[in-house]
């Protein structure tokens, strides 16, 4: 399996170089990381809010080393938020943030990171948008809820990642699946070990399914994170069969990838969120992205052939 090589990879400095020199890297970046700064990505928004779709917006960064770089990272975000603000959109675009940028991993991590998140959920909230808290490697994630909980307190709106790789995730799910709560399931995209992760495509597959079914008989309110045409038609008849509104659930999906899907959801009716990062630490985003789906690979190694 390529997916555990190039997450690998992605942690590799050498690999780093390698792929950030190569010409055609750029051009292929681009479509999953439409820009580098907030003003590049605002006809981003305006393009796909004006579509009926929303978002869901990410300053990749993760390898934060100081606490300096953590208080950048939250800068950005509430600049991201002075933005959002002036285009008045509300609900249509919120935010997705990784504690990790934001010092999760520093001496004194927990606290920090949710000193530093902290303010951007207050920002968010008072423009009328939230925040979602993304998941990481399954070390990070006792921490991960712990800050969720604690947000929820004054801002019940704050959502969470869960991955359905993780054992664990079936038990956190039963927690979450309460009313207010909004939980994103995504199939999980770091390389975990045997012992807290199914290794096997249809084991991920199936542990997606009851997990999802969990979330939508609860009652919270679930964001599936999928690109998968089997997953998308099985997460609406669990959703029919729990008697869920269009406006009681919705679609995510990254930006780049089936935008005719993101199209045609949204004109069924569908909420389809569509998530957007952008900044200029792109690696390991990118790296994650083309761990996800083979598809992906055979695109950046083809744009590479023909261009090099």
């Amino acid at each position: 399996m390529l997916g555990p090589v190039i997450l690998a990879a992605s942690r590799s400095d050498r690999m780093r170089r390698l792929i950030s020199a190569a010409p055609v890297t750029k051009q292929v970046v681009d479509r999953f990381i439409p820009g580098e700064t907030v003003s590049d990505i605002v006809p981003i928004i305006k393009d796909l809010t004006g579509k009926g779709l929303q978002l869901t917006m990410d300053v990749v960064g993760e390898d934060i080393t100081t606490p300096a770089q953590a208080t950048t990272a939250r800068d950005a975000y509430l600049a991201l938020v002075d933005h959002l603000k002036e285009l008045e959109l509300g609900e249509k675009v919120e935010m997705s943030v990784k504690l990790s940028m934001f010092g999760q991993a520093l001496e004194g991590g927990h606290e920090l990171a949710l000193a530093n998140v902290r303010p951007v959920v207050e920002a968010a909230a008072a423009i009328g948008t939230t925040v979602t808290l993304d998941a990481e490697d399954h070390t990070t994630l006792d921490s991960m809820f712990a800050i969720h909980e604690e947000l929820r307190k004054d801002f019940p709106q704050t959502g969470c990642v869960i991955q359905a790789y993780l054992f664990r995730t079936e038990g956190d799910a039963k927690r979450l699946a309460e009313a207010g709560s909004r939980v994103r399931l995504v199939k999980g995209a770091y390389k975990e070990p045997a012992e807290v992760a199914y290794q096997q495509k249809h084991e991920i597959d199936k542990a997606y399914v009851r997990i999802l079914k969990t979330l939508m008989e609860g009652e919270g309110y679930p964001m599936i994170g999928s690109h998968d045409p089997r997953l998308i038609s099985i997460a609406q008849e669990l959703a029919h069969k729990a008697g869920r509104k269009l406006d009681e659930y919705e679609f995510q999906m990254l930006y780049g990838i089936r935008g005719d899907e993101h199209l045609r959801l949204a004109a069924e009716g569908h909420r389809m969120r569509v998530y957007t990062a952008y900044g200029t630490d792109w690696y390991g985003y990118f790296m994650r992205r083309l761990a996800e789906k083979p598809a992906n690979l055979r695109f950046f190694l083809r744009s590479m052939v023909s261009k090099g």
